[in-house]
């Protein structure tokens, strides 16, 4: 399994839901004009009150990553003003990925078997 697969988790501030879903719409703009090649998968979940968010994405690699967060660094740091946020990352990213996020605490799961 080459891919690293990430589950953002974002519980939004109160009354800051619209904004988020304005920010969102920016992100998912910006994916697929400059991520075409690197990012498999970027799926938007919310909850049906709105103040839950979750985003589903797969890499093709940990350099996809870094790409993928220098092209939202911005957004994604608006984003942080507005929701907590609970990363979760599958498969296996690189030592260099790990170290970088490691402030963000997330929570890091290891692929033991699938189809």
């Amino acid at each position: 399994m080459g891919n690293i697969q990430l589950t953002a988790r974002f519980l939004i501030h109160e009354g800051k839901e619209e904004e988020f879903k304005s920010i969102a719409v920016q992100c998912l703009k910006i994916v697929n004009k400059k991520e075409k090649d690197t990012t498999l998968q970027y799926d938007w979940y919310f909850n049906a009150n709105g103040s839950e968010c979750v985003v589903r994405e797969t890499y093709t690699d940990s350099n996809a990553i870094f790409l993928h967060l220098g092209n939202l660094g911005e957004l994604l740091g608006q984003l942080l003003q507005i929701a907590d946020f609970f990363p979760e990352i599958y498969g296996s990213p690189s030592e260099e990925f790990l170290s970088a996020v490691k402030d963000m605490n997330p929570k890091i799961y290891s692929f033991y078997q699938g189809l």
